[in-house]
């Protein structure tokens, strides 16, 4: 499987992103890593919450509805 080489603009913006984040944390590159991980953990714990409060009919996008029963479409 080959993988798709980034574009320019998609490069110059993690490139931008990740000398923001090291801006962020005083220049020190260990400490932005350590934000970004803990930012990637929090993003992560938030997916899962979600995923859990979805139902498995909707998340399908199909609803349970019987299709039998005419009143349900009144």
């Amino acid at each position: 499987m080959t993988r798709p080489e980034p574009s320019k603009p998609a490069t110059f913006e993690v490139e931008a992103a990740a000398d923001q984040a090291i801006a962020a944390c005083g220049g020190d590159a260990r400490e932005a890593v350590k934000a970004l991980l803990v930012a990637n953990g929090f993003l992560e714990a938030q997916v899962v919450e979600l995923r859990t409060s979805v139902s498995a009919g909707y998340s399908r996008r199909r609803l349970n509805v019987p299709r039998d029963r005419k009143d349900w479409y009144d």
